[in-house]
């Protein structure tokens, strides 16, 4: 039994009004499981708003169980907001900036309302900023019993409601990286940009010691560790005692490293191996984390090996294909599904002509069932888009651009090298897209 409580802010210090208030929500008893991810968007405000109340909000999801009633829910949430400096209500003040919003949007499989307090939330289902963080605490939430949800879970709604995409720090202490191989291997600059990505709200940071690009060394676990040790000791204690705060992931593809960096709170596994280990599957399975399963050929990647393909069987139906394999040996494995992502693995295997024609079907991916994850930041196959002699490290223009498109298709995860170049691009394309048509259902 859960209740999930949507948190928002739009107005002063908007990171540390949410952090302080899921403090006093856990001081109040309530017993915090999981925290979603922080996502950006537009304020939701009808034509006649005043102009000063255009201010962006960030939102998330809490997770977890109180002794409280319903109605004490909205009561200790009320007081909360009260004391983190929101107004009362008035109704020509509906839709201004606030310091902090709680609202209920699920309390274990209660209904009541409508009325005062409407249970499970009357638009939850309506709004991506609220879909978004609960689709990565459960995405097989059952939102039947919200108006419009028609029996669909919150995976079901985003695929007609885009998600608002969680962007993904690639962060390498490697040498060799195609891109950014050893831009970290100071300590002092690797801790500023850990602080600038913590700073700016970036929801997930990727932490990796091998490079898989092609003609990459491959590691033993000892060398990889010995590389990644220092970065995640530093991440770890700067992220120890906050809720709000980036996922850290680790882009590792040996179970050994994973096992020594769950210590250091690691909650999410980039896997270029596609969860194919049993030991790496065992460790997911008894630990929280999610997982990012990748579609690949070859690790390190392998230019000269690339997908076969055959009529009617292009390379979106093949990684389909291998989805729905790796799938059954997930659930045979007892893995929870639920905590997987889909990476179709672009450059892992295709020709530049298959890595474009993923990326321009990436919706029909989510068919799989899973949240889909992307990275193409800076990778050779858009070389033939930039202007003659750009180096590796000049290609975000391209990346960026891919990327928006992305996010019409409804990406859950986009991994880039950049976040702060894309956040900012986003919440501007934000702006304008979601006050067009709806986007046709998948």
């Amino acid at each position: 039994m859960t209740i999930y409580l949507g948190l928002g802010a739009n107005d002063g210090d908007r990171g540390r009004n949410l952090e302080r208030a899921v403090e006093k929500l856990a001081a109040a008893g309530f017993r915090l499981r999981r925290v979603s991810p922080v996502v950006e968007s537009p304020a939701l405000l009808p034509p006649e708003a005043k102009p000063e109340w255009h201010k962006p909000y960030l939102n998330l999801a809490v997770a977890g169980d109180a002794d409280w009633s319903p109605q004490q829910g909205l009561g200790i949430a009320k007081k909360i907001e009260s004391e983190l400096g929101r107004a009362p209500s008035r109704p020509e003040m509906k839709w201004s900036p606030r310091p902090v919003d709680i609202d209920i949007l699920r309390w274990h499989d209660l209904r009541l309302g409508p009325g005062k307090l409407t249970v499970p939330h009357a638009d939850a289902a309506k709004r991506d900023f609220v879909l978004t963080p609960l689709l990565h605490l459960q995405p097989d939430l059952p939102a039947e019993i919200n108006e419009g949800a028609n029996g669909k879970s919150v995976f079901e709604l985003t695929r007609e409601i885009r998600p608002i995409p969680l962007w993904m720090a690639a962060v390498n202490v490697t040498p060799d990286s195609f891109s950014d191989g050893g831009a970290w291997s100071d300590a002092r600059a690797l801790e500023a940009h850990f602080d600038k990505l913590i700073a700016r709200n970036v929801q997930i940071i990727d932490l990796g010691a091998e490079s898989t690009r092609p003609g990459g060394a491959a590691l033993d676990a000892h060398e990889e560790w010995a590389r990644l040790k220092p970065a995640l000791a530093m991440l770890a204690e700067k992220l120890s005692g906050r809720h709000i705060a980036p996922w850290l992931s680790l882009d590792s593809r040996n179970p050994r490293t994973l096992e020594k960096a769950l210590r250091y709170g690691v909650n999410m596994i980039n896997d270029v191996t596609g969860l194919a280990d049993p030991n790496m599957q065992a460790l997911m399975r008894d630990s929280e984390c999610q997982a990012v399963a990748m579609h690949s050929l070859d690790v390190p990647a392998d230019p000269a090996n690339t997908l076969r393909e055959t009529p009617g069987r292009g390379a979106v139906a093949q990684i389909l294909e291998w989805a729905e394999r790796r799938m059954e040996t997930w659930a045979k494995a007892r893995l929870d599904l639920n905590r997987i992502l889909l990476d179709p693995g672009i450059g892992f295997g295709k020709t530049s002509l298959q890595c474009f024609e993923i990326l321009s079907h990436c919706a029909q991916l989510r068919r799989a069932g899973l949240r889909l994850a992307v990275g193409h930041s800076r990778k050779s196959f858009m070389r033939a888009l930039a202007p003659p002699g750009a180096a590796p490290a000049d290609g975000d223009a391209e990346t960026l651009g891919v990327s928006l498109a992305l996010c019409e298709q409804g990406a859950d995860v986009i991994r880039v090298h950049d976040p702060f170049l894309h956040m900012r691009a986003y919440l501007g394309w934000a702006h304008i897209a979601g006050r067009g048509e709806p986007p046709a259902p998948k």
